[in-house]
């Protein structure tokens, strides 16, 4: 069974780079405003949201284990 995130992008933090959605268009993409979101409310866990995650300069992305609750990113 695949494993899944649930992955947020919190509008009050995002400054509208846009990274999230250049590095990982099949999984971000960019809304109305220019900020991020997750084209899904959970996504396949993987390398790449994480990094995706990891890359954003004000940590405005925040991933959660969609079956236990656990953080997943930005750590505590």
């Amino acid at each position: 069974m695949t494993e899944l995130w649930s992955v947020t992008v919190d509008k009050r933090v995002c400054v509208r780079t846009g990274l999230c959605a250049a590095s990982a268009p099949e999984r971000f993409e960019l809304d109305e405003n220019g900020q991020g979101r997750a084209r899904s409310a959970t996504l396949p866990a993987s390398e790449e949201v994480l990094e995706v995650a990891e890359s954003c300069p004000i940590e405005a992305i925040s991933i959660v284990d969609a079956r236990s609750g656990g953080k997943v990113f930005p750590p505590e």
